[in-house]
């Protein structure tokens, strides 16, 4: 997801191998080491409700599963093949702004890169935000625990350092089906642009949530969201998201000041103002990853509360001969 979009502490709740090494192919020198790669602590399938979701490894605010695509999280195999190609590129290959990298040693920021390499490969398996959920795995947990200092290596029980679909205080995480529409850079390592960017600027060339909150609710918490899923039916959003207006341009304009998710400090945001298709994806990514971690890290909206993923593609069609 777009995105991403993240999330309480959580147990492992699932005993998925991330990579069964008798089943993958024969290493190359530039592949990473199956050892690293953080497991996803789920499996795809479980609890299938009949409409093409399933249980998430996440719970929302309401105390249920948050529900994910049934197909996710990916076969490992799969995955690990992905995750090799975007490390080699230094890159996520579907989706070329969002940075990666794969380092080999235990400290905390190295165990969080690797968590956010996975992460990112996760959301974009298919594409520019097309890929499964952050919450069909438990990257969170991981995360938190990496960051609180009790794992013991990059492949243990630990939290995204990237944004992922997840709830602000008071925003319950989506309890919806996939993230898998959401079309905007996940992550992004980037420096920041030289020229300072004025409040009124960053007011006027946010890009637009396009959606409001609140729209159709269920009863229990969810509502329509921006974006159908593979079933033909809106997602569903937590009532709360997106985010009112001021509330969104104020701690987008914190972070840029930053340079990076001031609750997330991993993720690195920039904010250039002319008009080039790079500078329009970068304003993109930095309204994403301030959706997404409102309120912690991965604690925010997810981004089929938005527009975001029509407009990645819109921006993409710009450079399209």
């Amino acid at each position: 997801m777009l995105f991403v979009y993240v999330l309480t502490a959580l147990t492992l709740a699932g005993s998925i191998a991330a990579i069964p090494f008798r089943v993958l192919p024969p290493q190359s020198k530039r592949d990473v080491n199956p050892a690293l790669v953080p497991s996803f602590g789920w499996q795809s399938g479980v609890n299938p409700d009949g409409t093409g979701n399933c249980d998430g490894a996440v719970d929302g605010t309401n105390g249920k599963p948050i529900l994910i695509p049934c197909s996710c999280p990916p076969n490992s195999t799969f995955f690990l093949a992905n995750l090799n190609k975007n490390v080699a590129a230094g890159f996520v290959t579907t989706n070329p702004t969002v940075k990666v990298s794969f380092p080999t040693d235990d400290s905390t920021a190295s165990q969080l890169a690797r968590l956010n390499a996975a992460a990112v490969t996760l959301q974009n398996l298919e594409g520019p935000g097309v890929g499964c959920p952050i919450s069909s795995t438990t990257f969170s947990a991981q995360g938190k625990a990496i960051s609180a200092g009790t794992s013991t290596n990059g492949n243990s029980s630990a939290a995204m350092p990237t944004a992922a679909s997840a709830t602000p205080a008071g925003f319950g995480v989506s309890t919806s089906t996939s993230a898998t529409s959401a079309a905007v850079p996940t992550s992004i390592t980037s420096n920041n642009s030289s020229a300072s960017p004025t409040d009124e600027q960053i007011a006027t060339l946010a890009p637009p949530l396009g959606w409001q909150a609140g729209i159709n609710p269920d009863g229990t918490g969810n509502c329509d969201g921006a974006v159908d899923g593979t079933n033909g039916k809106p997602i569903l959003i937590p009532c709360q998201c997106p985010p009112d207006q001021t509330n969104y341009i104020a701690n987008l304009t914190a972070n840029v000041r930053a340079g990076h998710v001031i609750l997330n400090p991993t993720v690195q945001l920039t904010f250039p103002t002319d008009n080039s298709t790079a500078s329009q994806s970068a304003r993109l990514n930095a309204a994403a990853v301030t959706l997404q971690n409102l309120n912690g890290a991965g604690k925010g909206c997810p981004i089929v509360s938005t527009t975001f993923s029509a407009q990645q593609k819109a921006i993409n069609a710009e450079n399209t001969p």
